[in-house]
């Protein structure tokens, strides 16, 4: 099986920065992603990542604010965010794929089958 503990999140003003990072133990994943969760919100597709990190996609919300990355070496998946605004107040998932999907984007909660606990992020106005 696969673990996967996220950390990182935490109170931050509107235009802040923050950097999520979900640590995999376990068996070999595939694509990353992250999604999030507002209160009272479905969890929602933020970005992901292919297996050797040489495609990402972004939802529209967060494109060209958000960057995704992953250091296979360490395990490691990040998401940096940027320009924080307090719509992007959620609960921040790390999810893996624990096979080869045959399309692109993973976009989708039910691509992924291992989660994280979640990590939380405030932004204040």
């Amino acid at each position: 099986q696969v673990q996967l503990v996220e950390s990182g999140g935490g109170l931050v003003q509107a235009g802040g920065s923050l950097r999520l990072s979900c640590a995999a133990s376990g068996r070999t994943v595939y694509t990353m992603g992250w999604f999030r969760q507002a209160p009272g919100q479905e969890r929602e597709f933020v970005a992901a990542i292919t297996s050797r990190g040489v495609s990402t996609h972004y939802a529209d919300s967060v494109k060209g604010r958000f960057n995704i990355s992953r250091d296979n070496a360490k395990n490691t998946l990040y998401l940096q965010i940027n320009s924080l605004n307090p719509e992007d107040t959620a609960v921040y998932y790390c999810a893996a794929a624990g096979n080869l999907r045959l399309r692109w984007p993973e976009n989708s909660r039910s691509d992924y089958d291992y989660w994280g606990q979640g990590t939380q992020v405030t932004v204040s106005s």
